[in-house]
């Protein structure tokens, strides 16, 4: 079965790992994916705090693409597909908001394009028990935060993915490649990504918060689902550093670098290079 796969804005730029190693992912699990030519922001993280319709227009820019594909659409940015479920949510609850939509891209839309997380695909389609007889290596051991963020999961009504409160995807996976996915308390606390340039002060005690835990937790890694939560992650622990003196030296990693690692791709084709904290640990492991 063919996906439609929308790569959205950080993978040309700040998650280029995310991409590659989505990619490389889907090649060695044999999915079928699909570029959307001419795909446009979805309008994360500011464009539905500015006008509601216009978000939803954004992010339906892409989607009425992806219905002339016949096909589901698959995001690997928690985001990005907050957003489109939000617009499909908005489009297909409110015939109001369907015309506005309509006259905005001068065409038609009734939000009925299937959005899928990669994470549903792995768990759903793949399947846990064809994704453990395809891996060639194991994190033997490591132990690992699963964290989920908050735009994944919330509003639960509209995105429906997992449990609200206690999701468990990235968890599962971490389990079947080998790993011990950790109980923590953090796993859907904000990072408060959408406030890194604006205040810094306020993210910097978050990101402390969460990575402190996850540390407290015994966790040698984290491992996330949204670019923006890697990037706030990784990035702001030489900021904690400077501001409270405490160093975690935590890798921060997408679900797609430890799969692909588990399934052999090789750490460069995985983009594991990129991050500031050094994911050497965990490439040990595997090694092992």
């Amino acid at each position: 079965m063919p996906y439609a796969y929308y790569p959205g804005c950080s993978s040309e730029s700040t998650a280029r790992d995310l991409d590659i190693s989505t990619r490389a992912v889907a090649d060695a699990l044999g999915l079928d994916f699909m570029d959307i030519h001419g795909w446009t922001c979805c309008g994360a993280s500011a464009a539905h705090q500015t006008d509601r319709v216009l978000a939803a227009a954004l992010a339906s820019a892409s989607l009425v693409k992806v219905k002339d594909m016949d096909a589901d659409m698959v995001v690997n940015c928690a985001a990005c597909y907050s957003r489109m479920k939000t617009a499909n949510h908005d489009i297909s609850s409110d015939q109001a908001m369907r015309k506005w939509i309509a006259d905005a891209l001068g065409r038609d839309y009734d939000g009925s394009v299937r959005v899928r997380h990669i994470l549903e695909v792995f768990l759903e389609d793949v399947g846990i028990e064809r994704i453990g007889s395809a891996l060639v290596k194991s994190l033997n051991g490591l132990k690992v935060a699963s964290y989920y963020g908050c735009l994944l999961v919330r509003p639960c009504k509209i995105t429906g993915f997992d449990d609200p409160e206690n999701p468990v995807s990235l968890d599962r996976l971490v389990t079947v490649m080998g790993g011990e996915a950790i109980d923590w308390p953090y796993k859907t606390e904000c990072c408060g990504a959408g406030l890194s340039l604006t205040r810094t002060d306020v993210v910097v005690g978050l990101a402390d918060t969460i990575i402190g835990m996850a540390h407290d937790s015994g966790a040698e890694c984290i491992t996330v689902s949204c670019p923006m939560c890697q990037s706030n992650l990784d990035l702001r622990q030489a900021d904690i550093a400077k501001s409270t003196g405490r160093r975690y030296n935590m890798p921060v990693v997408h679900i797609t670098q430890l799969l692909g690692l588990c399934l052999g791709v090789s750490p460069k084709h995985l983009g594991l290079e990129k991050p500031m904290v050094s994911p050497g640990n965990i490439i040990k492991a595997v090694n092992a």
